[in-house]
């Protein structure tokens, strides 16, 4: 009976949790707007964005090509030094695939200026 728990209560969280998000904003909105402020200042910042995909191929790229460097320098250490193979694999894989999304990170603020 405790196993049904587990899921029922994740949902609930996550559904409080849009709610509150949702509901709040629209008061916000419905606030300023009584106020008498123009209604295009919820798509300010939205107009010299990237576009979501290039972002999304951009880092999807990058974190896998991370994680094949990853793999190949914790395999030459592994080959020539006296490290321990179960930790090395993954302290590099998620080092340089760490490395990879924040060049990923740096290049899409750059895709945001052009």
């Amino acid at each position: 009976m405790e196993e049904i728990l587990i899921p029922i209560s994740f949902f609930l969280a996550v559904f409080g949790m849009a709610y509150l998000y949702l509901s709040t904003r629209n008061k916000e909105r419905l606030a300023l707007i009584e106020k008498g402020v123009d209604a295009s200042i919820f798509m300010r910042g939205r107009t010299h964005t990237a576009p979501i995909w290039k972002v999304l191929i951009l880092n999807l790229a990058l974190l896998l090509m991370g994680i094949g460097v990853g793999v190949f320098i914790a395999m030459l250490l592994a080959e020539y030094t006296t490290l321990d193979d179960d930790a090395i694999y993954p302290a590099v894989i998620f080092f340089i695939s760490g490395v990879a999304l924040f060049i990923g990170f740096n290049m899409t603020k750059n895709l945001d200026k052009e």
